[in-house]
């Protein structure tokens, strides 16, 4: 790594610590049912509660929306602030990752630090943080009308873009960390950007099932109740309407999705023992290992009982590992350079 790209990639690495914290309050924000305590929305933020005429004046707007008036209606003001921290944490920990990217980059920008190769990255890493708060208030919006409850498509928007810009910062990242191409391995490219695209729709789906509630369902594995498709899963029509809006159907492409991205990972792994490996593909195949074997026991006890906060918030933050995990192997085997043995045996 060149020492004058130190500083940058500090930056970036911190930056992806935060999405990181970032994730997890929103996860808590969602299992706690947080997310629409607060019905307004400032582009800077407001000063927390200072007293109780704040706390009544912000509880009496809440009375106004529809999750007080359908589910919450015997809420004190107590209870109203346990949901209202997290959703004000949540808020304002974005708010500060925002400076956090911006401030910097103005500096090294004006300092001169960044190439012509770079600017446009890290412009781009700007925009996506920034749309995805955009995207937060939008997914809060559609829970604040008739239903008390935020769509799971939006939930899906916001949950994903999160992590994609979480995964091209660190691909930024590890860009100027290893700024010389790793040794050509063949074969391994393209299962491993197929693994990663998989990965993504899983991570959508799992959003999906977050915002249907669809975990709370068959809570059995590896069947669901008594079999492995059970009719539900096909009970809506048109059909296909069963695998993105229907409990059952959401459900079973998680699971079913999550046999191929571990599938996937285990050919990774047996075909990487017949390669000659550097040692940063050989960290990026066993943090890939390590990292889907988590996730997998994780989601598995997750669904057995029944989506506990605990559970559930550890289940998104190892797929936020998971994700990590295979940024990392894909940077590392995504390109490269043939070595001189190499050309030889071919």
């Amino acid at each position: 790594m060149n020492k004058e790209h130190k500083p940058i990639v500090v930056w970036l690495l911190t930056g992806c610590v935060l999405i990181f914290i970032m994730v997890a309050i929103g996860g808590m924000t969602r299992l706690t049912h947080s997310g629409l305590s607060m019905v307004e929305w400032t582009l800077f933020g407001s000063a927390p509660p200072s007293d109780e005429a704040h706390w009544n004046e912000l509880f009496d707007k809440y009375k106004q929306y529809p999750e007080y008036q359908q589910v919450n209606f015997n809420f004190s003001v107590e209870e109203f602030k346990r949901i209202f921290w997290w959703e004000y944490i949540h808020r304002q920990f974005g708010r500060m990752i925002g400076l956090v990217f911006i401030v910097p980059f103005l500096w090294f920008w004006l300092k001169g630090k960044l190439n012509s190769s770079l600017k446009p990255k890290l412009i781009l890493i700007l925009i996506m943080g920034g749309f995805q708060g955009l995207l937060g208030w939008y997914m809060v919006k559609s829970g604040l009308k008739q239903m008390p409850d935020v769509s799971h498509y939006r939930l899906a928007m916001h949950l994903i873009t999160a992590f994609l810009t979480f995964a091209y910062t660190f691909w930024v990242a590890l860009g100027l960390i290893y700024p010389n191409p790793p040794v050509l391995q063949k074969g391994m490219k393209k299962p491993m950007v197929f693994l990663l695209l998989i990965l993504i729709f899983q991570i959508v789906w799992g959003a999906y099932v977050a915002g249907l509630n669809a975990g709370k369902v068959y809570t059995t594995w590896p069947l669901m109740g008594d079999t492995l498709i059970p009719e539900a899963v096909t009970a809506m029509q048109p059909w296909w309407s069963n695998f993105i809006e229907g409990i059952a159907g959401v459900q079973f492409v998680h699971r079913y999705l999550a046999y191929v991205v571990l599938a996937l990972i285990i050919y990774l792994f047996v075909k990487s023992r017949k390669l000659k490996l550097s040692n940063s593909q050989q960290k990026g195949i066993y943090f890939l290992l390590f990292a889907v074997s988590l996730q997998f026991v994780l989601g598995v006890f997750t669904l057995l009982f029944a989506v506990p906060v605990s559970l559930g918030l550890l289940h998104q933050l190892g797929a936020f590992v998971l994700l990590g995990a295979t940024v990392y192997a894909l940077h590392r085997f995504h390109e490269g350079k043939v070595t001189y043995a190499q050309t030889l045996a071919t």
